[in-house]
């Protein structure tokens, strides 16, 4: 396999998530934006060819179907640390208190810990997974998981985005060579890693929110 090829700007837009002082003091949040970015615009584009063949994504603001329903969310790695670091450091006020209370009392069978007032509380960081689920034509009625009930609404992963957002992450496992980085993606060895976001230990997480308040002191958040 060669290296994957970068991707130019074309017509579609996607944003990418930025957190400048963060990037320059954790180099790894670089490889995860980055990577974040090229998948956001792979789905992007695909959503727009989609609007052309006359399909709209049924997915809005406000809509948390797949937030509940979803149980087998694969989430890697460099996700995790991701998130770890954007609850830690980012979330703040009420919303934090309210978050560190869920992930707390997290079981299994909950929707997302990370669901909030129906919308993603770490929705800058939240992992490929989530970015790439998108629904075309009919919204899901309550409690449908459409990949299961009408896989052909559900818009498929554009892979010579997700192989490119691999290939950007690798170096945080130790792989640097791009040629061994692109026998990775090819040999699919990267999904090796994976973790089901659900049996993560969020319980965890919420210590170590607490403990980063502890080191900061009163006052504001």
């Amino acid at each position: 396999m060669s290296k994957p090829k970068k991707h130019r700007p074309g017509p579609v837009k996607a944003g990418r998530p930025s957190f400048p002082g963060d990037e320059e003091t954790q180099p790894w949040l670089a490889l995860l934006l980055e990577a974040y970015h090229i998948v956001d615009r792979g789905i992007a584009r695909a959503l727009e060819a989609e609007q052309k063949r006359g399909r709209k994504p049924a997915c809005a603001k406000g809509c948390s179907h797949c937030c509940r329903t979803h149980k087998d969310i694969p989430v890697y790695p460099l996700e995790l640390t991701g998130i770890s670091w954007y609850v830690t450091e980012k979330i703040e006020g009420r919303a934090r208190d309210a978050l560190r209370d869920r992930l707390e009392h997290f079981k299994k069978d909950d929707p997302c810990p990370f669901l909030a007032e129906d919308a993603c509380s770490i929705h800058p960081v939240r992992p490929m997974a989530c970015r790439q689920f998108n629904v075309l034509d009919r919204p899901c009625e309550e409690g449908e998981d459409p990949y299961y009930t009408r896989r052909s609404d559900v818009q498929p992963p554009v892979k010579k985005y997700v192989d490119q957002a691999f290939f950007i992450m690798l170096p945080f496992y130790g792989v640097e060579k791009e040629s061994e980085r692109a026998r990775i993606v090819e040999t699919g060895a990267f999904h090796k890693m994976v973790r089901e976001l659900h049996c993560c230990n969020w319980k965890g997480l919420a210590g170590k929110m607490r403990d980063f308040d502890l080191k900061k002191g009163p006052g504001p958040r």
